[in-house]
Parts: structure tokens; sequence; C-alpha cells
């Protein structure tokens, strides 16, 4: 018998009689001739790797979840109160935070505001701009309102560098803007490679924990509108806020995507002004109309986190001879109103087949829950009908296929935050159908002779 060839040592392939190895399967074995006695390798032969447990410190040892203080973790206010709200209440010691948001929408501005804030309340804050320079970030700074002696500014995009500045600074907060724009020694790649966002975040998370630094980190978005990089920067961190609004007007809105410390329904508003960034504590005039009459418009009730807005719902219609009526949108969902108007005409017999139909919000403001169709549909009815809808009379409520009116999520308190603001008839789930609707509204506009509208 010739003498047989033994494969290396990773083969995947031996036998069970005499241990001989194959870089493939065969069905008899090189080495003792026998069949069926070459498996697949339960494990590859060579150096076995282990990991020789350690015992934990006194200070790390497991207990009972019960027994876990939560005395030394105690929130800090950023003297921002829409920031707050967003955040859960205030900053907590080690947290680290990512902001993202579109470019222009005014990041850096909210956090200068923050650091300004927070340094006016005795603590030390170190703001490290990779992206302008110190002297950028001090004219922005005097325009805002936002110079004080415990904020100090770096422009650095070398890690190692914003690290020692943290030596020397030894701040409470720890501002980085941006992290696409910083690189490390440790990782290879331009600055923004995934694999140097990836180290860079790590790095100041981990500094972030050790040293119970809290630490606000802003990350660019990509076209689609998540953040750029990779995925797993999401996971790092404690905090993911959303800086979102429509650079066309100044309204700001910012979003807890992720939250360990808090609540992740909560919103802040902002107003961007020419001073800077101020908050908006009751948002409720700015989506509203100027108290017009006017047909094709009616008040809607959102819901922004915990907080019930009324939103003016504006449309217009005219008629077409085109074969394809336009449908133009701009604040709500064009899918939602497509289907609202086909609902319009198949139950309540408004036929909008033949003009072309816009709708707009005011204020710049997205309203895109389902509880918008009832709105759409009654501003479209009003405009199709040259009838106005009194300012009493706000709508709330999702239309099914079949023209009923369903229940929305936190109802009783859009009815509230309705009443509250002057709203006296609510028109919802109770009036059953589309066509109830109409006539509730046509009911109630007969019922206050005071309101000098026509009968809708």
């Amino acid at each position: 018998m010739a003498a047989s060839r033994r494969p290396t040592q990773s083969a995947p392939y031996r036998c069970t009689e005499c241990g001989w190895t194959t870089l493939k399967w065969v069905g008899r074995c090189g080495e003792c001739q026998q069949w069926g006695t070459v498996v697949e390798a339960a494990e590859q032969t060579g150096i076995t790797r282990s990991v020789s447990p350690i015992a934990p410190g006194a200070g790390r040892a497991a207990q009972p979840i019960t027994r876990i203080d939560t005395s030394d973790a105690p929130r800090r206010t950023t003297g921002v109160g829409e920031f707050d709200r967003v955040l859960g209440g205030g900053l907590v010691a080690g947290a680290a935070i990512l902001l993202s948001g579109e470019p222009g929408v005014g990041k850096s501005t909210l956090l200068l505001e923050v650091a300004a804030k927070a340094a006016m309340s005795g603590r030390r804050v170190l703001y490290a701009s990779a992206e302008e320079s110190t002297a950028q970030v001090r004219l922005r700074a005097e325009r805002t309102g936002a110079l004080h002696d415990e904020l100090y500014l770096a422009s650095e995009t070398d890690l190692a560098t914003i690290l020692g500045h943290v030596d020397e600074v030894k701040p409470d907060l720890l501002i980085v803007d941006s992290v696409q724009t910083v690189s490390s020694a440790m990782s290879e790649g331009m600055a923004g490679h995934p694999s140097q966002v990836r180290e860079v975040a790590a790095t100041l998370i981990r500094v972030a924990k050790d040293r119970a630094l809290p630490t606000i980190i802003v990350g660019h978005v990509t076209k689609d509108g998540s953040i750029a990089g990779p995925r797993i920067l999401e996971h790092l961190v404690d905090v993911v806020c959303q800086f979102e609004g429509d650079r066309q007007t100044s309204l700001r809105f910012v979003r807890a995507l992720k939250n360990r410390f808090g609540p992740t329904d909560e919103v802040g508003c902002f107003d961007m002004t020419g001073a800077g960034i101020a908050e908006v504590a009751d948002p409720s005039a700015l989506f509203l109309g100027h108290g017009s009459t006017e047909p094709g418009t009616c008040v809607a009730i959102a819901l922004e986190g915990r907080r019930a807005l009324p939103v003016e719902v504006q449309a217009l219609t005219i008629e077409t001879k085109a074969p394809n009526p336009r449908r133009i949108v701009n604040g709500v969902d064009a899918a939602r109103v497509a289907m609202v108007l086909a609902v319009l005409e198949k139950k309540a017999g408004i036929k909008t087949s033949d003009k072309d139909v816009y709708v707009s919000t005011v204020g710049g403001v997205r309203f895109t829950e389902p509880a918008a169709d009832l709105a759409i549909a009654l501003a479209v009815a009003g405009s199709v009908g040259n009838q106005s809808i009194p300012r009493h009379i706000a709508a709330v409520g999702e239309l099914s296929l079949a023209g009923e009116i369903r229940p929305v999520t936190q109802a009783p308190q859009r009815r509230t935050e309705a009443a509250r603001l002057g709203y006296r008839d609510v028109i919802d789930d109770r009036s059953g159908r589309l066509r109830g609707a109409i006539d509730d509204v046509r009911v109630r506009t007969k019922s206050r002779p005071g309101d000098d509208v026509p009968e809708f």
C-alpha cells in the first residue's frame, strides 16, 4: 500500500480510528483504509485557547438588584428646560448623549446654549469643536450671549489632544462637535471612516464612564436622515436625540429616539431666532393661523410626545379638466390625503376627482399621524362647498376605508388641551361615521349664532 499523505493540521475532517485529517470529505480513510470513519472534526487541532476566570473585587461583586443604590447618579439640569424635558430631567453623571441632525438645522447653536447655561450655573464646560475654529465659535457666542469664563473652547481634530484638554481643564461637561471629524491614531483610515468613528466614540464613552463626565457627541446624518457611521454608534451611547426642523421655518424639535435614563416620548420645542435659539414652552400659537373663518380650514389636536398641540390644517380645491388632478401636500402624509379624498367621494358624496387639491399645515409642523384624517376631510369638504368651520370646533379622528371614524391614542388628553385653548366642541369618533361628523359640524354651527360664519 502506498504511503498516505497527511494534510495540514487545520483540516476540517478527520478519521475517528487513526486521527488522519483531510481538507475535504472522503468515503475511505487515507491512512487505515477503513470506510465510513471520516467525519467532520468537532474542533480544529492545534493550540486551544482558554479563558481563566478572575474573581471580581469587593466593589464589583454581584448583588441583589434590590440593594443597588442609585443615589450616586443624580440629575443635573442643563439650564435649557426643553432639552431637560427630552433627557428625562437633566444630565446623568457619566451619560453619553448623541445629538444628530441635518446640516444647518442648529445643532451647534443649541449645544452652545446648553454649554453657556451650564457654565452660568457654576460648572466648567469644555466645548471641543472639530469643524469650526475658536474664533468662529466665539463670534456665534457673542451673537447669542453665550460668553462665560467657565466655558472653555478648543478646536481640535485629534482625539488624543482632546483627551489632553480634558485632563487639563477637568470639565463637568464635555461637548464634542462632531464625532465624524475627529480621528484617532489607534485606528486606520481618515476621519469619518466607520472604524475611526467607532474608535473615537468608544474612547469618549469610556472616558465619560470612568470619570463620571457627561458627554454630548454631535453626529452627522446621511441623505435618508439616519445617523452616519456604523450602527453600533447608537448602541454604545446612552441617549440618542434627533434635532429636526425645516430650515425654511424657525421651528425646531428635539426628540429622544433612545434614552436609558428616561422616556422616549418627550419632545422639546425651540424657535431659531437671530439672537440664537429660544425655548418654546407653549408652542400652541405657532401652529394656528390668524383665527380666520375662511373655507377650507380646520383645527386638529396633534400629539408630539406627551404634549398635545393644536394644528391648523388648510385645504384648497380648484376645478380642473386635467385627466390626472394634482394632489399637493405640505406637512401631512400624501398617502393618507389620497385615502381621505377617496373616502370623501365614496362615503360622503363630496366629489374631488375633478379638482386639484392642496393640503398644508400652518407653521411648518409635520402632522402625519392618523389623527389628522378627520381634520383633513372636514377642511377639504369645507373648501369644496365654500363653507367655513367656526373657531370653536376642533376635529380629531382616524378614518377607515369604510367611512368610520376610529378613536385615536390619548384622546382625553387631546380633548383637555382643546378645551384649555377655547375649543368648545371636538368632533371625534363619537360622531360614528364621516357623514355624521359633517352633520355634527353643521348642527354645532347653527347652535352657535354668535359665531359670524356661514352654515357648513
